[in-house]
């Protein structure tokens, strides 16, 4: 079963169960994997829709953000609540040692000097550890091990 049938599958689910929250999150995440198909023609894979999320989730922390800082925290609830749902679709997250260390090899692999070329070794990471690790984090840490 593909992400995207699984994703179908739950909103099917939700549908059934009459759980409007969750239904709408789903819905949110439906609705913008057909706006990329549409936009660009193409049937989504996996690694599209786990892009797909990682954009959401990220929009989603934003968000929550600036609920917080304008004191709205029935949004910010609804935007973590969201975040919950989305997170649920992403494979299981690396530890921090994982990453670490796939951020040391990546830094070895491409050669890595210094700060200039922050470029080359997150280019190489962003395919292996997309969805598993947030890349932020990930963009800070090898930030740091190339002297930062």
């Amino acid at each position: 079963m593909t992400l995207k049938e699984k994703i179908t599958d739950d909103m099917k689910a939700a549908m059934r169960a009459k759980d409007a929250p969750r239904l709408g999150a789903v819905r949110l995440l439906l609705a913008a994997m057909k706006q990329k198909e549409v936009d660009e023609r193409v049937e989504l894979g996996d690694a599209d829709v786990l892009s797909i999320i990682e954009k959401m989730l990220k929009q989603r922390r934003e968000s929550i953000a600036q609920y917080e800082k304008a004191q709205r925290n029935d949004l910010a609830e609804q935007e973590k609540f969201e975040i919950g749902v989305l997170s649920a679709y992403l494979p299981q997250q690396m530890s921090e040692a994982d990453v670490a260390a796939a951020v040391a090899a990546a830094v070895a692999e491409s050669g890595a000097s210094g700060v200039k070329d922050m470029g080359k070794v997150m280019a190489l990471l962003k395919p292996r550890l997309a969805g598993k690790a947030d890349m932020a984090k990930v963009s800070g840490l090898v930030k740091s091990k190339l002297g930062g």
